[in-house]
């Protein structure tokens, strides 16, 4: 099979049959269509013709240029998932990335807001529909743990306040129930008596975060918007989405120290993914020892 047109027909797969998130997709053919250029500088035509040592090389190249070992990572998995499924579809006859690891890099552990600074973050005072709308969406990511593409999927029907629960659809099309806290539903029901000030568009009348325009919110605006509040509380540094699901992680471990139970909350289907979190809880158990313990303090 051609190259571009394997590369089509897998993103459609991606899509349609694995429903994944529109990033992840845009991910997956950013770095597939590096590998194309590579092939098309070592006139390969066809992704049958591509074999293992070709893919070492390009993988060392890729890290020559400074490509991450993260990033590396993503695009062999990318490859794989490709492989697999033009395997599926007799286009090839083996799958070459499999076995190709990425060159080690450090671990890089995710950045966290502490209590008193998510506290802060969320201590937004105003009564103007954005405003409601924005302290529902912070509430909602750091008392229920949502990516950034969760988020701002949500429909109207995936929130039950009498429940208390929130229905998401993660990565791959998995659906899960996760909890909601109370500062969240108290949120959501203030932006809800207000939600319909705004002037609807036909597509996004089942949205539950809608722009100033009745549009459904993108993940460009709540990064934005978030980023405004961090500023507006005194927040140092960049903060965004994401920050507040690791954060909600993190606070939890450190709390109830159920691994497993954060995995389910996260949406993770590797608990080594969630293990991370360990780590960071670690960092906080040295920083109270470092501080407190008269054999680690350090003499003036």
């Amino acid at each position: 099979m051609a190259l571009h047109l394997g590369l089509e027909q897998f993103i459609a797969h991606l899509q349609q049959v694995r429903r994944y998130s529109p990033l992840t997709v845009t991910h997956y053919r950013r770095d597939l269509q590096r590998v194309i250029a590579y092939c098309t500088e070592q006139r390969i035509t066809r992704w049958a013709d591509l074999d293992q040592p070709q893919l070492r090389q390009f993988i060392a190249a890729q890290h020559h240029r400074g490509l991450g070992g993260r990033s590396l990572q993503r695009l062999l998995s990318a490859l794989r998932t490709l492989f697999r499924f033009l395997l599926e579809h007799g286009a090839v006859q083996h799958n070459p990335a499999l076995g190709l690891r990425p060159p080690r890099s450090p671990r890089r552990l995710p950045a966290t807001l502490d209590v008193d600074q998510m506290f802060s973050l969320l201590d937004v005072a105003g009564d103007d529909p954005l405003t409601l709308r924005d302290v529902a969406i912070m509430e909602l990511l750091y008392s229920s743990g949502l990516r950034l593409a969760e988020l701002v999927s949500l429909d109207l029907a995936h929130i039950d306040l009498a429940d208390a629960t929130v229905r998401v659809t993660g990565k791959g099309g998995k659906t899960r129930v996760v909890p909601l806290g109370r500062q969240a539903r108290d949120s959501l029901r203030a932006w809800l008596a207000q939600r319909g000030q705004m002037t609807l568009a036909d597509d996004s009348r089942d949205a539950l975060f809608v722009g100033r325009h009745g549009r459904r919110l993108t993940g460009r605006a709540v990064q934005l918007r978030l980023a405004h509040w961090a500023r507006q509380q005194g927040i140092a540094g960049r903060v965004h989405p994401h920050m507040l699901r690791h954060s909600f992680a993190t606070h939890v471990l450190e709390s109830s120290g159920d691994l497993r139970a954060v995995q389910e909350l996260l949406g993770h289907s590797d608990i080594a993914t969630t293990q991370v979190y360990t780590h960071l809880d670690f960092q906080h158990l040295a920083a109270v020892y470092d501080k407190a313990h008269p054999r680690a303090k350090r003499r003036s």
